[in-house]
């Protein structure tokens, strides 16, 4: 017996609108998802330039008065700015001024140690000089002829005096006549004495020998004077300093 033909569809068995769009919806299709993207970007676009165009438009709901008070705040401000930096500035160019004025004085004062030192002896000093050697041939050296020399040559600016290698000549150097020489500080210097002085050797040389001068007085005592000239001497003989922290390095 043949099967009986299948009914038609009613109307009423159709998918209504309604359902077809919760069914896109529930399971969107590439092109829907590319469209919602570029819909995304659009949305997020026209948000920046909104912002953007507020930020442009900050002043431009301001009042005359108001624009022209924020351009004196403004020029307020840099003028605070500008004084802080001309006040630290003007520290920095102090202190450096300070700095250079301390240098020059810790130079000043360390050339006044070292010039100290040199006329007490404490130190050796080598330079240009001369070399008086007087040597005992018919009399005997006067202690009054040996100290003009040694007089002589300071008055002419001799930085070191030593005699016979063996005293170093300041200004409290004692010379007196003894048996056999001269006792400078204590120590016996015999003939030939051997005077070595820094300074200019023309100075020097100059000194020793003017009229009525050391030499004269020297030959007169009987003895024989000879002065050379050296562009380098050594008087490397020192005394105790009375501190020694002061004397530095022989």
């Amino acid at each position: 017996m043949p099967e009986p033909a299948a009914a038609p569809e009613t109307p009423s068995s159709q998918p209504t609108g309604r359902a077809r769009l919760g069914r896109a919806l529930s399971t969107p299709s590439r092109n829907q998802l590319v469209a919602a993207v570029l819909l995304a970007l659009l949305g997020f676009a026209a948000v920046t330039q909104i912002r953007a165009n507020d930020d442009d438009t900050t002043y431009a709901g301001y009042r005359q008065q108001d624009l022209i008070d924020v351009i004196s705040g403004l020029a307020a401000t840099t003028q605070r700015t500008q004084a802080e930096i001309d006040r630290l500035t003007q520290v920095r160019d102090d202190l450096l001024e300070e700095s250079t004025s301390r240098q020059a004085a810790l130079e000043q004062a360390q050339d006044e140690i070292a010039t100290l030192n040199v006329l007490a002896g404490a130190v050796p000093v080598t330079g240009p000089g001369i070399r008086v050697t007087i040597t005992e041939e018919t009399g005997r050296v006067q202690v009054s002829s040996m100290l003009d020399t040694i007089q002589e040559l300071r008055s002419v600016g001799a930085e070191a005096i030593q005699v016979n290698g063996l005293v170093r000549v300041v200004a409290q150097t004692s010379f007196e006549e003894t048996t056999g020489g001269l006792e400078v500080d204590g120590q016996l210097i015999e003939s030939p004495y051997v005077v070595d002085a820094i300074g200019i050797p023309a100075t020097l040389a100059g000194a020793m020998s003017f009229a009525l001068g050391p030499r004269d007085s020297l030959e007169r005592d009987g003895a024989t004077v000879q002065v050379e000239e050296f562009t380098s001497l050594d008087v490397d003989t020192v005394r105790e300093p009375l501190d020694p922290e002061v004397a530095g390095p022989r």
